[in-house]
């Protein structure tokens, strides 16, 4: 056996010993302290990358989260509004029904429903004009579709929450066939013989009668004339003229196959072929075409791009005759363009990149609503409507009609919108975020039984080489003995 003072290796394997106990000590006291098994890259390189991956990842769920949420506020911000908006639509419908009942009604009594009407306008604008989620306005026509016509005779009437942006070209809009209006003339002149004789006219249209009978103090001139005004004292959509042939001609006010009437005259060609025959009119015919190369529902002049097209729900009149002597050819005559701009509400529901949800809010304002229905009245919008007389009841019917429709109709959207999108992708979120977060603690978080474990043996360690070093600091004292 090799004695020695110079150097002590039991010694220095001791304290070697000693110093890594104490490390793994120090890291286990760490881990137990903080919960996390990496507190720093050299824990472990590769699981710190996924954890700070995991951990950016669960931030922005967290923070998408919040934005459904936020968006659920919004949608159910408009949708309370437009419920309201419902609920004078309805009020107005109510009026124009009361208005209607011209039997009973007065001067007076009209004039105070028109004045009602009148209020619920005002008010239905101060929604649509003043409904906002903080400072951002929703129903005021800046979040939805908004259109241009570039075309004579072409006008531009609205578009759908589904209506897509068409870029600066805009969309084609072809027409292969032009509308038209139910209309008959007499094939008979109408002459004084006839008029002092006493013919008698009969139009039915829309379920209601006008008749007139002429007499020896009438004309021909002042015979249309009366039976055109017995025709709007009762309310009838339609319009009576002396062609110039001095036939009678009776046309629909209305475009389009929704529109009919029935004539009967006691002279046979004068209106009806035979003698008071009452004889159904054909029907009109609805405007055909494209958008965009796509073909498109007709309803009077009106083209209504189709579902499940990238036009689904734009509007658009033609006014014009399109094609040679009004007869466009078989595959249509371009009558102009219409562009469309998009500027739907976009939220951010996922935590990356283009995970984003849109949603269109259109003008619900009295200046927007009802645009372009075909009424005898010439009510542009619903802004117009007027109910003091029978003819301007009916027609403001029609408008009201429309207008809820409208107004259901994006009430519809948004809330499927709200169910099917943002309520279920929140859920979604939610279970994604909870995963996540498991996933992330078990790359990340200390296993505090193991860790505990751990601590108590390198503790043990650490005891055992801190005893062991003092013993061997003291093996050289027995080299004393043997020199003595």
């Amino acid at each position: 056996m090799s004695v020695r003072i110079n150097h002590n290796k039991s010694a220095m394997n001791a304290h070697r010993n000693l110093l890594a106990n104490e490390t793994a000590l120090r890291g286990s006291l760490e881990k137990l302290s903080s919960g996390l098994k990496i507190n720093r890259a050299s824990d472990g390189p590769a699981q710190l990358v996924i954890s700070e991956q995991m951990r950016a990842q669960v931030a922005s769920l967290n923070q998408a989260i919040t934005n459904n949420e936020n968006a659920v506020s919004v949608i159910q911000t408009s949708e309370g509004a437009l419920n309201e908006v419902n609920a004078l639509l309805v009020g107005m419908r109510q009026l124009a029904i009361h208005a209607s009942n011209e039997g009973m009604n007065d001067e007076v009594m009209l004039q105070a429903d028109q004045l009602e009407v009148e209020n619920a306008l005002s008010s239905l604008d101060r929604i649509s004009a003043q409904t906002q989620f903080g400072q951002k306005k929703l129903l005021d026509g800046s979040n939805g579709a908004t259109g241009v016509a570039i075309g004579d005779q072409l006008e531009y009437l609205g578009a759908s929450v589904k209506t897509k942006a068409s870029g600066q070209i805009g969309y084609q809009v072809a027409v292969t066939n032009n509308a038209s209006r139910a209309s008959v003339a007499g094939t008979t002149a109408l002459t004084k013989e006839i008029v002092v004789a006493g013919e008698e006219f009969t139009i039915i249209e829309g379920g209601k009668v006008a008749k007139y009978k002429s007499d020896a103090n009438d004309n021909v001139q002042t015979a249309v004339q009366r039976l055109s005004a017995a025709v709007k004292d009762a309310g009838l959509d339609v319009s009576v003229r002396l062609n110039e042939q001095n036939q009678v001609e009776v046309t629909h006010n209305r475009y389009g196959s929704n529109q009919s009437f029935q004539v009967a005259s006691t002279t046979a060609g004068v209106l009806s072929k035979e003698v008071d025959d009452l004889e159904a009119v054909k029907n009109g015919v609805d405007i055909a075409g494209t958008i965009n190369g796509e073909t498109a529902n007709g309803e009077g002049q009106v083209l209504i791009g189709a579902k499940g097209t990238g036009v689904e729900g734009l509007r658009v009149a033609y006014y014009g005759l399109a094609g040679p002597d009004g007869i466009p050819p078989e595959n249509g005559t371009t009558v102009g363009s219409v562009a469309v701009t998009n500027n739907s509400l976009t939220f951010q529901i996922g935590g990356n990149e283009g995970q984003t949800a849109s949603v269109s809010l259109f003008d619900t304002s009295s200046k927007a609503l009802a645009k372009g229905i075909e009424n005898g009245s010439n009510f542009g919008t619903l802004r117009d409507i007027d109910v003091r007389t029978f003819r301007g009841a009916q027609d403001s019917l029609r408008l009201i009609d429309q207008a809820i429709n409208d107004i259901t109709g994006i009430r519809g959207e948004l809330g499927a919108f709200q169910k099917n999108t943002l309520e279920s992708n929140l859920a979604n979120l939610r279970i994604a975020n909870e995963n996540l977060v498991a996933a992330e603690s078990t790359v990340r978080d200390s296993d505090m039984a193991m860790e505990m474990a751990s601590f108590t043996r390198n503790q043990i360690m650490t005891e055992s080489a801190t005893a062991m070093l003092a013993h061997a600091n003291n093996m050289p004292n027995s080299i004393l003995k043997l020199l003595s």
